[in-house]
C-alpha cells in the first residue's frame, strides 16, 4: 500500500518543478512493458523486513564512508545510482539498487549482472533510459504515479530518498544513511553537470524535506552520519557497531 499523504507530497513535486503526470505515468507504462516479469515483492520484504540496513548516496562525505562501508560486508546496503560506481570499484557490492538511471552506465550494466536487485524508476524525462532495464537480472519497476502491473509506488523523489522510503516501506528496523548530505555542495559522484546545479540543489532541498515527512510516519529507527536532518539521530562512525547490534 502506498504510503499515506503521498499523493499531495507528488502533486506539490509536480507544481514545484513543472514536471507532467502524464508524461510520468506513460514512462511507467513503457518500464512495465519492458520488464515483463518483475522481481518478488515478497524476496524484497524477506532482505528488509526488521534489519538494519544502509542506505548510500552519492553526496560529498561518500568519500569518508567508503573505508568505513568496507568493515561491514554483510550489513544490506541499498545504493543510490550516483554511488553505485565508487562502490564497486571499492569493492563494495550494493545488495539493492535505486535508479532513474542517470548513474554511471558501465557500472549499472556490470552490477546488473549480478544477483542485485534494481529498483527502477520510471518518470517523464528518463523515457530513452529506460530500455537499460532489459539488463538488469533482477529489476523491480516503481513511478510517483499509481501503481499497476510490475509497477510500485514505494515513494519518495530522487534516488536518495526513494531509497530510504524504500527502506520504510518494508519496515526496515534501522535505517543509517551514509554520504546523504542535502547540503549547498554537490558530492563529485553525482555526475551533475554545470548547467545543472541549481536544479539538483532544488532535487536536494526537497528529498530532504520528503525524508523529514517521512521521519514522522516511519516505524524504522532513523539514523545518518552525514548532514544533521530532522527526524534522523545523527551518529558517528564509531557508533555504528553499536547502532547495529
Amino acid at each position: 500500500m502506498m504510503i499515506s499523504g503521498w499523493n499531495k507530497k507528488y502533486s506539490e513535486i509536480l507544481k514545484e518543478f513543472k514536471y507532467n503526470e502524464k508524461q510520468d505515468a506513460e514512462s511507467a507504462i513503457i518500464l512495465d512493458s519492458i520488464l515483463r516479469e518483475s522481481v518478488s515483492i515478497k524476496k524484497i520484504n524477506n532482505l528488509i523486513k526488521g534489519k538494519t540496513v544502509f542506505v548510500v548516496g552519492a553526496g560529498p562525505s561518500l568519500s569518508l564512508a567508503i573505508p568505513v562501508l568496507k568493515n561491514f560486508k554483510t550489513t544490506l546496503k541499498i545504493v543510490a545510482d550516483s554511488a553505485v560506481k565508487p562502490l564497486v570499484e571499492n569493492g563494495i557490492k550494493p545488495d539493492i539498487v535505486v535508479t532513474d538511471l542517470d548513474g554511471d552506465k558501465d557500472s549499472l550494466l556490470r552490477v546488473g549482472k549480478t544477483n542485485s536487485i534494481f529498483v527502477v524508476h520510471a518518470h517523464g524525462d528518463n523515457i530513452a533510459k529506460l530500455c537499460l532495464a532489459e539488463n538488469f537480472k533482477n529489476c523491480v519497476g516503481t513511478t510517483q504515479t499509481k501503481s499497476f502491473k510490475n509497477i510500485q509506488n514505494f515513494g519518495g523523489f530522487t534516488d536518495g530518498d526513494r531509497a530510504v522510503f524504500l527502506a520504510s516501506y518494508f519496515e526496515a528496523k534501522k535505517i543509517i544513511l551514509f554520504g546523504m548530505d542535502f547540503g549547498k555542495r554537490i558530492g563529485k559522484y553525482s555526475q551533475t553537470k554545470p548547467r545543472d546545479r541549481k536544479i539538483k540543489l532544488r532535487k536536494l532541498r526537497k528529498a530532504k524535506l520528503l525524508l523529514e515527512w517521512l521521519s514522522k510516519k516511519t516505524r524504522s529507527q532513523l539514523f545518518t552520519t552525514s548532514t544533521p536532518m530532522t527526524g534522523f539521530k545523527k551518529i558517528s562512525y564509531r557508533e555504528l557497531d553499536i547502532i547495529i547490534t
